[in-house]
């Protein structure tokens, strides 16, 4: 049996599983694929920033969330395992109201220490929630 180190992805996959985070807002990884990821937060009332509309802070943390996920889906870590979001602009295009919010996430361009990526979110009404660019360090 040989073994072999983990993948980018599978170290995403298991930070995401674990992070105590994550976990407290409710998030699951719908897909991770080489560049790329999707990431749902379902809404909850303590989610909200009154009635049924969710806080932007959670939006941002979903949209941080699933750049995370598609920076790692491809990052070979024998580069390097230093990480950390350096940046993100955020526009808030509609409020989500009280349904499951979905991220996607993009890598648009992987250099050698930071990675650079768009994020989408949108209602699973299909309204267009937020959008996002995001600047994270790896290596």
């Amino acid at each position: 049996m040989t073994d072999t180190a983990p993948t980018g992805a599978d170290l995403a996959r298991a930070w995401f599983e674990h992070s105590p985070f994550v976990q407290l807002l409710g998030m699951r990884l719908v897909s991770i694929e080489p560049e790329s990821a999707m990431v749902e937060m379902p809404f909850r009332s303590e989610l909200a920033t009154t009635g049924d509309i969710v806080h932007g802070g959670a939006i941002g943390s979903l949209i941080d969330t699933a750049a995370v996920v598609a920076a790692w889906s491809a990052h070979d870590p024998s580069l390097g395992m230093r990480w950390g979001t350096v940046g993100y602009s955020v526009n808030f295009l509609s409020p989500g109201r009280g349904q499951t919010l979905t991220a996607h996430g993009h890598v648009s361009r992987r250099g050698r220490s930071v990675c650079h990526c768009r994020v989408e979110v949108s209602a699973e009404d299909g309204t267009a929630v937020a959008e996002a660019l995001l600047a994270y360090r790896l290596g």
